[in-house]
């Protein structure tokens, strides 16, 4: 996009505020003086209809109702951003979308090549999701997983070392290394790698009455076990038959010390917000991978542990920053800007996030199918797709938007580009022009609108989350000649509106 002001084309009053945006945080201090040494103008703040949608799809993975999008828009309070953000993170919606980002982090997935077994997929993702409710502190939520025995169907953490392709001890430990460190391990020497393995040597598992219920456990006496571990700082480990090697990992692992774990989670909580991480990928911490401003990642470190490890307080900082509400649109040519996160980086909504948006839009629901049927992989039609606990359980819409099969953990199994198979699909496909013509919400609306321009002002704060533009207004009612009634005009515009870029691209 070109620079310009947007008082230059009114379409741009739609997406930004023609204001110079100022910190309003020491996070925004250091962005805001690396942009300056690398002469790159920031964008101006986008407006409130974009802030409003942006929230909501980030931290909630659902759009705002329409009498939401009026009031937001209506409500002149200096600090309504600030509330919203506030009221977002106490949601139920923000654990059931962040639930779905942990699931594919933790490999949640009840068949092969995890074969967690339907069961234990559920109890272990309703764990994480009330974790998340509950605001629990990370530090504890990651010992939890990482020191868990029993029962996978009785403790739900367990199923932390059941959700893996295979239950080698060096297996384990890329699993460790990757979910709570950022670390891609196939880079490290054999002998580092055999090191922190040694830490997962003992685990081990057996089978009870109860089908497909195992037990993980600490076995002190398992035949080959290591008797010694080494941490991938270089600290060597002597174990001990009464002490779990897995206790003296996590409790090296959590310390704020500890180089890898503050920073893993910051750069990923930053990287889930900002569609970029300050290390990238946001998985592939190493030494000759370095950060891209090294003050921001370390304030984000800092106030992670002052603040007791409390995530809420975390992703807040970030949502409530000026260089949050920057517009979409680059005020620089320079390609640099949006890696310097100089301007809010576009990417399109997840495939969940998209079914459920739809779904929404027509008040209709999404059918999901499971390979293997189960009592425990039966899903009520009015689940949402975020909401959904196993990884097996899908559709033709998921699978084609890109949702991430979880087999190995990696960022990089979710696949968020648009493709020309699913434009296609959006334009062409009777299952959308089934839950467009089928629509209870769509009908409802069409006794409220009498003109083409209600038709406008009832589609946009539902589809789009702002008020249509006179432009708009004006297409719509020369698109209404062409039409027999409003009931069609209805379904015309609704199916225009979410094949835009506008509705399938959080922006």
């Amino acid at each position: 996009m070109t620079s310009g002001t947007a008082a230059d084309d009114p379409v741009r009053t739609i997406f930004e505020l023609p204001h110079e945006p100022e910190p309003l945080s020491t996070l925004d201090e250091i962005l805001f003086a690396h942009w300056k040494r690398l002469n790159i103008a920031p964008a101006y703040l986008c407006s409130d209809a974009v802030f409003l949608r942006r929230a909501y799809v980030d931290l909630t993975g659902t759009l705002p109702e329409p009498d939401q999008v009026r009031n937001f828009l209506q409500d002149s309070h200096p600090g309504k951003r600030v509330a919203l953000i506030d009221a977002l993170l106490d949601r139920d919606e923000f654990a059931s979308y962040w639930g779905m980002k942990w699931a594919d982090l933790l490999r949640i997935k009840a068949e092969f090549p995890i074969n967690l077994w339907p069961q234990a997929a559920r109890v272990y993702h309703d764990w994480v999701v009330a974790s998340l409710r509950a605001n629990k502190p990370y530090d504890q939520f990651a010992r939890e997983l990482l020191t868990a025995s029993g029962s996978n169907f009785k403790n739900p953490p367990a199923n932390f070392y059941r959700a893996v392709q295979n239950r080698q001890p060096e297996t384990l430990a890329k699993a460790v290394a990757l979910t709570f460190m950022g670390v891609r391990v196939e880079h490290w020497p054999r002998e580092r790698l055999q090191g922190m393995a040694a830490f997962f040597s003992r685990v081990s598992y057996k089978t009870t009455r109860e089908w497909k219920e195992e037990i993980v456990y600490d076995d002190p006496h398992k035949p080959g076990a290591p008797q010694e571990g080494v941490l991938p700082d270089g600290t060597r480990v002597r174990f001990t038959s009464d002490r779990d090697p897995r206790l003296v990992f996590a409790d090296w692992l959590i310390q704020p010390r500890n180089p890898w774990f503050a920073r893993n989670i910051a750069n990923r909580i930053w990287a889930w917000l900002m569609g970029r991480g300050i290390v990238h990928e946001p998985d592939d911490i190493r030494e000759d991978n370095p950060p891209l401003n090294e003050g921001l990642l370390s304030l984000l470190e800092r106030e992670l542990i002052q603040g007791g490890w409390n995530l809420k307080r975390l992703y807040r900082l970030v949502a409530t920053s000026a260089t949050y509400q920057l517009s979409p649109i680059p005020r620089a040519p320079q390609p640099e800007a949006l890696d310097a996160f100089a301007a809010y980086r576009l990417r399109r909504l997840e495939a969940e996030v998209l079914a459920d948006a739809i779904c929404q839009i027509t008040g209709t629901t999404e059918q999901y199918v499971s390979p293997i049927p189960e009592p425990f992989t039966l899903t009520p039609p009015t689940m949402r797709s975020i909401a959904l606990f196993d990884g097996s359980i899908t559709s033709a819409f998921l699978e084609l938007f890109g949702r991430p099969p979880r087999d190995t953990g990696y960022e990089s199994e979710r696949n968020n580009q648009i493709s020309a198979a699913q434009r296609l699909y959006l334009l062409n496909s009777s299952h959308i022009q089934r839950k467009l013509q089928s629509s209870p919400r769509l009908r409802a609306l069409v006794p409220h609108c009498r003109s083409p321009e209600q038709v406008a002002t009832q589609l946009y704060p539902l589809i789009l989350s702002r008020f249509p533009h006179r432009q708009e207004m004006e297409a719509i009612a020369r698109h209404a000649r062409r039409v027999p009634n409003l009931r069609e005009l209805v379904i015309d515009v609704a199916w225009a509106l979410i094949n835009t870029a506008e509705f399938l691209y959080r922006h």
